[in-house]
């Protein structure tokens, strides 16, 4: 390996380390109360190493919801591009976006529960948050194109999905102390009702 090809390897891993660092400190402290400084004590470089790789604090939280969307788009691409019945498709669509926000609840609860709420994130929203949800309604909208839906309107369904599985995502992650039902059946419950509540029911 060359000496190039070794720091740049290295600068790549302090980024991320950076980043990491980051993420956990939002999510635990909250965005207004984590400084440039205190990210640097996280990672053990000076303020100044962290300067190196982002403009500002807003660069970070704005990274780290690009990354995470990101991440959560080619999963939910991997679904849209294959080539099973449009409903199972969009069953396991809702079971994978819920699967990665349990998997990385940092990740999750930054982007999609505190990312809104600041000035800096609100135009990732636009652009890779926006390419996310579009995968969703591009699944709702095959379905909607097989006849498989109540309503043609993909927007509404789609919107009323996502709600549900957010809503579930965040409660999993933020309310451990409740005594929930064994994950999985809990999963699969709400997946199936959502389902159920915006299929198109055969005609008697």
């Amino acid at each position: 390996m060359g000496i190039q090809h070794r720091r740049a390897r290295e600068k790549e891993g302090l980024r991320e380390e950076i980043l990491d660092a980051a993420r956990t400190l939002f999510v635990k402290e909250g965005y207004e109360s984590v400084s440039i400084r205190k990210i640097a004590d996280k990672v053990e470089y000076a303020p100044g190493t962290i300067y190196l790789y982002f403009h500002d604090k807003a660069e970070i939280m704005t990274k780290i919801c690009e990354e995470t969307f990101a991440k959560l788009t080619a999963r939910m691409q991997a679904i849209e591009h294959d080539t099973a019945d449009p409903l199972d498709k969009l069953r396991r669509g809702l079971r994978t976006y819920i699967q990665f926000g349990l998997d990385h609840p940092n990740h999750y609860l930054l982007t999609f529960v505190q990312g809104k709420a600041h000035e800096a994130a609100r135009p990732v929203f636009q652009t890779t948050g926006l390419e996310s949800f579009s995968c969703m309604r591009r699944c709702v909208q095959a379905c909607v194109d097989a006849g498989q839906m109540v309503s043609n309107d993909a927007d509404e369904l789609a919107q009323t999905l996502w709600a549900g599985i957010h809503g579930l995502t965040s409660v999993l992650i933020t309310c451990s102390g409740f005594p929930f039902v064994e994950q999985t059946r809990l999963i699969d419950r709400m997946v199936h009702t959502l389902i159920e509540g915006v299929r198109r029911r055969p005609e008697r």
